[in-house]
């Protein structure tokens, strides 16, 4: 019998892998064979997930709540994550309009499929998260890369989506903090932006993985200017459970039923006992935990960038949150791919080239993630120094 013909979608071929997956394979081929690698292009902390959270977890699982929740997720963690938003940031936000999600991916694949019909478009920043411009494509929309520079601190502007908004766009997104810059959007230019989309019908979706992991001024979430936003969040960064894979929207209350229905259909509800064990979250003694964690990304952040700058690397916008430092690496090498693997190969060093990010400058550019022990940071930026020297 003959194979039968392989059809893979034609969208596929507009979504691109992790390539900093093929430098990652390689680092763990030479860990196998004896070499000791510093990682530093990893986005995940390194922390394990606090103690009160694994054990309202463990709990859950004795109790037996390891069946479905609603679609739009446990109503007591609505209200804890509306609890939050009052306590932390001082913002009113009902709980109807809080959906609990399959971690932020999940989040977005949901506002994207809500909003975007064939060919509609979504302006972002490049460089930018990559799956964002993946979940566009997915339900067959077109992200519209805008090239943004150390001017703008890497962010969108409303100048920005002025020269840019066409007749087929019904939204921007922006990330603050960004990946993987680390930058934030400042409150009068993520004010004139809310104001640009609004009148003209769009949205603005705002990304705030990392708003617990903000080090010189408080974070101010976007929903403090605006009901008519769309706030992405995740329990992965700050609150240390990227595995648990749990996330949420703050929805416009008009979309909310629309993005039920949704999640009804693609995902039924997020992980019963992830859920759960996120309730612990918000506890005092968590709050402390991951406080005194932030203040350690901080020291992290206050160690790398110098070093890196010292060695040669180009950063000329400093990083406000999460844990990444975007560097231009051309001094070294016109290729940051390139760099990368000779990196990798003679200093045993594994760094992020700028390819996984874009499309402007990314050979120019390489990410840091500064997510390991500051022991390891220093055991990097030294075998980086005598690498590079």
């Amino acid at each position: 019998m003959d194979k039968p013909r392989v059809h893979i979608a034609r969208r596929m071929a507009d979504i691109e892998p992790f390539h900093v997956m093929d430098l990652l394979a390689r680092a763990r081929r030479l860990e196998a064979a004896g070499r000791r690698i510093v990682h530093l292009e990893i986005g995940e902390p390194g922390f394990p997930t606090p103690e009160p959270i694994m054990e309202a977890g463990r709990k859950a699982l004795a109790d037996g709540h390891t069946h479905y929740t609603p679609a739009v997720g446990l109503p007591a963690l609505r209200e804890a994550i509306a609890g939050f938003y009052r306590d932390r940031h001082g913002v009113d936000v009902s709980p109807e309009r809080i959906i609990i999600t399959p971690g932020a991916s999940g989040a977005l694949l949901l506002v994207m499929a809500v909003l975007l019909d064939p060919g509609d478009q979504v302006l972002m920043a490049d460089p930018g998260y990559p799956c964002n411009r993946h979940f566009v494509r997915t339900f067959e929309g077109q992200a519209v890369a805008v090239p943004v520079g150390p001017d703008t601190a890497y962010q969108l502007t409303a100048e920005h989506l002025e020269s840019r908004w066409g007749n087929r766009s019904v939204a921007a997104m922006v990330a603050s903090p960004a990946n993987p810059t680390g930058t934030l959007v400042p409150v009068e230019t993520m004010k004139r932006m809310l104001d640009f989309t609004a009148a003209r019908s769009g949205r603005l979706i705002v990304d705030e993985i990392y708003h617990g992991l903000v080090y010189d001024d408080e974070a101010v979430t976007a929903l403090a200017y605006s009901r008519d936003v769309f706030v992405i969040n995740s329990f992965s960064k700050y609150f240390g459970m990227t595995g648990w894979r749990l996330g949420w929207i703050v929805a416009p209350e008009d979309y909310v039923r629309a993005i039920d229905k949704l999640a009804q259909n693609l995902f039924l509800a997020a992980p019963t006992p992830a859920q759960h064990a996120a309730l612990a979250a918000f506890r005092p003694e968590t709050l402390e935990i991951l406080d005194a964690r932030r203040e350690a990304f901080r020291e992290r952040r206050d160690f790398l960038l110098p070093a890196l700058r010292e060695l040669g690397f180009g950063i000329p916008v400093t990083p406000e949150g999460a844990f990444y430092i975007y560097a231009d690496s051309s001094a070294f090498d016109a290729d940051s791919q390139r760099l990368a693997e000779r990196l990798l190969e003679e200093a045993g060093v594994a760094i992020t080239p700028g390819l996984d990010f874009g499309h402007y400058r990314p050979e120019a550019h390489v990410r840091f993630a500064y997510t390991r022990e500051i022991g390891e940071l220093q055991e990097g930026v030294e075998r980086l120094r005598r690498s590079l020297d």
